[in-house]
């Protein structure tokens, strides 16, 4: 680890040896790392320590992407289902009209939480430098200051890195699970003879919706599921009511 210190922060008095050794001291009291003198190992508290750090400013876990994907998919399917259902369209404007819309939703999660995303977590950044900063201002040694505010400096430069690639990943998860929670059902529904298709299309929508979704909610937020079950129909039904109410209208 110190070589790799080194190697990196060549050229840079960001740190020291000293400092790293101080360091690592306060994370063995700490509990967060066994050292045996040649090796360093995360211990099972600071490895959930990382794991939640790692949540927060790289945001690994894309819970927002996957509920966002698996409503939107959902709606997008029943929307189309008991469009075409309604007005009698035939199979193959069905599926144009699916495949559009579907399509049209998914590149749209796409382009929105990657660009959403990218200008949220450099807003967040910001505000964190500058909270940073203002800390480090209460350090009365000058160059101790410096050295403080240089490693700081470089440590958001690797950030910028990790947040970019993330935000590609959870645009991408966004985008495939809206696709995927769309077109299962739609597929049904257009491919299985009647009344089989119907039957089979809207039982695939409410087991994504009223199973994984809630069960994924419920787990991530640790709220009991019939709570999230609930929150869950009354959202999905107000939106597949006020797409086919406005659809009605043109």
């Amino acid at each position: 680890m110190k070589l790799e210190i080194d190697r990196v922060c060549a050229g840079y008095a960001c740190i020291e040896t000293r400092d790293l050794d101080n360091a690592l001291g306060q994370m063995v009291s700490e509990g967060l790392i066994s050292d045996s003198g040649k090796t360093v190992q995360l211990t099972e508290q600071g490895a959930k320590l990382g794991r939640e750090w790692a949540r927060l400013l790289l945001r690994k876990e894309p819970i927002l992407e996957i509920v966002a994907g698996l409503v939107d998919g959902s709606i997008t399917a029943l929307v189309v289902i008991l469009s075409a259902l309604f007005a009698g369209l035939a199979t193959r404007a069905a599926a144009f009209a699916a495949s559009l819309t579907l399509s049209a939703v998914a590149v749209t999660n796409f382009s929105s939480f990657l660009l959403g995303g990218i200008t949220e977590d450099f807003a967040d950044m910001i505000t964190l430098q500058s909270l940073m900063n203002y800390s480090l201002n209460d350090i009365t040694d000058m160059a101790e200051r410096d050295k403080s505010l240089t490693l700081v400096k470089h440590l958001f430069t690797v950030l910028h890195k990790e947040i970019s690639r993330s935000n590609l990943i959870a645009a991408l998860t966004c985008s495939t699970t809206t696709f995927l929670a769309g077109i299962l059902p739609i597929l049904t529904y257009l491919l299985l003879p009647r009344p089989v298709n119907i039957v089979l299309s809207l039982l695939i929508v409410a087991t994504v919706v009223g199973v994984f979704l809630v069960r994924y909610r419920s787990e991530r937020s640790q709220v009991h599921w019939k709570t999230t079950l609930l929150e869950t129909i009354v959202i999905v039904a107000i939106a597949v009511i006020v797409s086919l109410l406005i659809g009605g209208k043109f």
